[in-house]
């Protein structure tokens, strides 16, 4: 499993959203209400980081003190897999909480989403499935940090992404921690 740490090389430019004494989710709730445990390596990155924003296109989802119970009940109520799913467009993936279900951890502002497939029971051992607003899905045998990692670093292609994407010198915006 990925270190933060080599993410951050991968993408220098999020380090400045660092949070410093990490924030303390209480992951104890959010599980309750998820019904599952998380990977260890994104629980790392919501404790050092914000929601992030790369790019001004893929968009990190990450639970706040004080949130988890609701961003818990979004990732286990996604409507659009639902939807997707009673009308067969979701090869062989199902939404969670089914069996192997799907939870979503990150999107795109062109309408892909980034997945866990939820198989096998250890949670650091979920692959990363995407699915393309073109209607492709592809699945990763790695972690969501690995992931990020791989695809800014170039060493992981996702297919059925803009040209552009990633860019020659991603930006990354950290998401306010307040909430308004």
């Amino acid at each position: 499993m990925l270190r933060i740490e080599e993410l951050e090389a991968a993408l220098p430019s999020m380090t400045r959203w660092r949070v410093r004494g990490g924030h303390n989710v209480d992951w104890a709730a959010l599980e309750a209400v998820l019904g599952t445990a998380l990977p260890s390596d994104f629980r790392a990155l919501a404790e050092a980081y914000p929601a992030l924003v790369i790019d001004d296109f893929l968009s990190v989802s990450v639970p706040r003190p004080g949130t988890e119970a609701l961003w818990a009940s979004e990732a286990r109520e996604d409507e659009i897999l639902q939807d997707l799913y009673e009308m067969g467009d979701t090869e062989d993936y199902v939404p969670y909480p089914q069996p192997g279900g799907l939870i979503e951890w990150a999107s795109s502002n062109s309408g892909d989403s980034f997945y866990w497939r939820t198989s096998p029971a250890d949670p650091d051992a979920w692959p990363v499935v995407v699915r393309g607003d073109n209607g492709d899905w592809m699945e990763f045998q790695v972690g969501a940090v690995e992931f990020l990692a791989g695809v800014y670093g170039r060493t992981i292609h996702v297919g059925g992404m803009p040209r552009d994407f990633p860019s020659d010198d991603p930006k990354v915006l950290g998401l306010s921690d307040s909430i308004d």
